[in-house]
């Protein structure tokens, strides 16, 4: 599956986003999807993970109560809304495809495509 991710921007600390995700490929509904995000000189992080049918979810203790994700499988669409964003969220988030829940959260991501930026200022 290919996917492409957009809707970030700059925004303040507070404010909100909503990220998309558009993927490509007839098997889409078969997927776990996720984001993850990376700020400059620091790891990979798992921020959110949503099953194939949309039923269950989950999300880094850092970022719960404030994101939620979902998905269109009819659309082939992933989406992010970011809400009560702070400074340290700021970095370029990834939407990406896994088999499994528990894959997605280990970082056992099959594939992703470009990211897309989200800088929140102070």
């Amino acid at each position: 599956v290919q996917l492409q991710a957009s809707g970030g921007g700059l925004v303040q600390a507070g404010g909100s986003l909503r990220l998309s995700c558009a993927a490509s490929g007839r098997t889409f509904s078969n997927y776990v999807m996720g984001w993850f995000r990376q700020a400059p000189g620091k790891e990979r992080e798992f921020v959110a993970a949503i099953s194939w049918g949309g039923g269950t979810t989950h999300y880094a203790d850092s970022v719960e109560g404030r994101f939620t994700i979902s998905r269109d499988n009819a659309k082939k669409m992933v989406y992010l809304q970011l809400n009560s964003l702070k400074p340290e969220d700021t970095a370029v988030y990834y939407c990406a495809a896994a088999l499994t829940l528990k894959a997605s959260i280990e970082g056992g991501f099959l594939s992703w495509g470009q990211g897309t930026q989200v800088t929140v200022s102070s």
